[in-house]
């Protein structure tokens, strides 16, 4: 084992756990339930807009329909009349002051046609003006250097070879012919600070530069693959979340991890779960984890199946972590096999999100959205 992760492992095993972090580990109980999953999460304001699988949403033990989008007042829980109906699953979500786009399985949003991309008003649900056509799979979006960014599995949009990444104009809505760096597999996700685009998914490589594994960052006008970011990522990319201290990103592969680095990629410290880690988020210096595990281990090293080889604490779904790298007490127990799918901050609310597959968290109806 590499020194650094040798002492970072005994870190782990001889501190005790941080004190839970300011985020209840309660979930409120004012937020609406749905009748299957929760994909995406965006924000606009109060308002939190919702994507998934589902056709229903309950509040107050009043059922409305909500066809796989559907959208909140995060202060309240109030459901808003915002109703666009979509054809097949909704997987990512992003949202900016005129517009909400959502990409995903789907064909038609209220019965215009919409090719895995649509985009529509914020407040009326009307499908706006934006059509492309994708020959392939969505699952990431994120906006930023005047563009909405597109991650996923596929290769050509609107007829324009793309190889799993593709830039739209926010203001025209047209597909940017200069940014196109090239993954060669699957991008799951997306996160946007300032000129830099950080990508993350199963890739080898991006624009066949060494060094992209799993995890890269690209000049967000050019598209160019940053030479100073070189992470080493042990598995597949779920998500990434950024804040001042650098990159964190959630893994899947033989038990999941949650790991930080540095702006150039260096690593700062890594947790180890024995399932899937799906969602990350963070804020107030604290890293927030959502997946399909169970424990989460004491140390970096873990079994054939993921399981954890020396020792862990019970975490169901849910998992906190300071900057570090120790784990907190904060650990709501959520329900289900696939558990939590995405993590979100919500700032206006003051709250932690998290939506996915689960029913209950801790033994309370929380169908597949709670709010900490």
């Amino acid at each position: 084992m590499p020194r650094l992760s040798l002492v970072l492992a005994l870190a782990a095993v001889l501190l005790p756990a941080a004190a839970a972090p300011a985020v209840s580990p309660t979930a409120r109980s004012s937020a609406p339930a749905f009748n299957g999953g929760v994909y995406a999460i965006a924000h606009r304001g109060a308002t939190t807009y919702v994507g998934g699988t589902f056709t229903t949403a309950t509040v107050n033990g009043r059922t409305f329909p909500r066809e796989r989008l559907a959208a909140f007042d995060s202060r309240t829980g109030k459901l808003l009349d915002w109703s666009p109906r979509a054809d097949g699953v909704v997987r990512a979500l992003a949202a900016t002051a005129d517009s909400v786009y959502a990409a995903g399985d789907f064909r038609a949003v209220d019965g215009e046609p919409r090719d895995s991309l649509a985009r529509i008003h914020p407040t009326s649900g009307a499908v706006r003006s934006f059509r492309h056509n994708l020959s392939g799979t969505p699952y990431a979006l994120a906006t930023g250097n005047g563009r909405l960014y597109l991650g996923g599995s596929f290769t050509r949009v609107t007829g324009e070879q793309r190889g799993n990444l593709a830039a739209f104009s926010l203001a025209t809505g047209k597909l940017d012919a200069r940014w196109r760096p090239v993954a060669d597999d699957t991008v799951h996700a997306l996160a946007v600070t300032g000129p830099r685009v950080f990508l993350g998914g199963g890739f080898h490589f991006v624009g066949a530069v060494k060094g992209t594994l799993r995890l890269a960052s690209v000049n967000g006008v050019s598209g160019a693959v940053d030479p100073a970011f070189r992470p080493r990522v042990p598995a597949e990319v779920r998500a990434i979340a950024l804040d001042p201290t650098g990159v964190h990103v959630a893994t899947a592969g033989r038990g999941g991890r949650a790991i930080a680095y540095s702006w150039t990629g260096a690593l700062r410290w890594q947790r180890v779960f024995d399932g899937d880690a799906a969602a990350i988020a963070t804020t107030g210096g604290v890293t927030y984890v959502g997946g399909h595990f169970d424990n989460a281990c004491l140390t970096e090293r873990n079994g054939v199946k993921g399981g954890c080889v020396d020792g862990s604490r019970p975490r169901l779904k849910l998992a906190a972590v300071t900057a570090q790298g120790q784990l907190t007490s904060w650990g709501p127990k959520a329900n289900g096999v696939i558990g939590v799918r995405v993590l979100s901050v919500n700032r206006v609310a003051g709250t932690i999100e998290a939506g996915g597959d689960f029913t209950t968290v801790d033994g309370r109806d929380r169908r597949r959205f709670a709010a900490f």
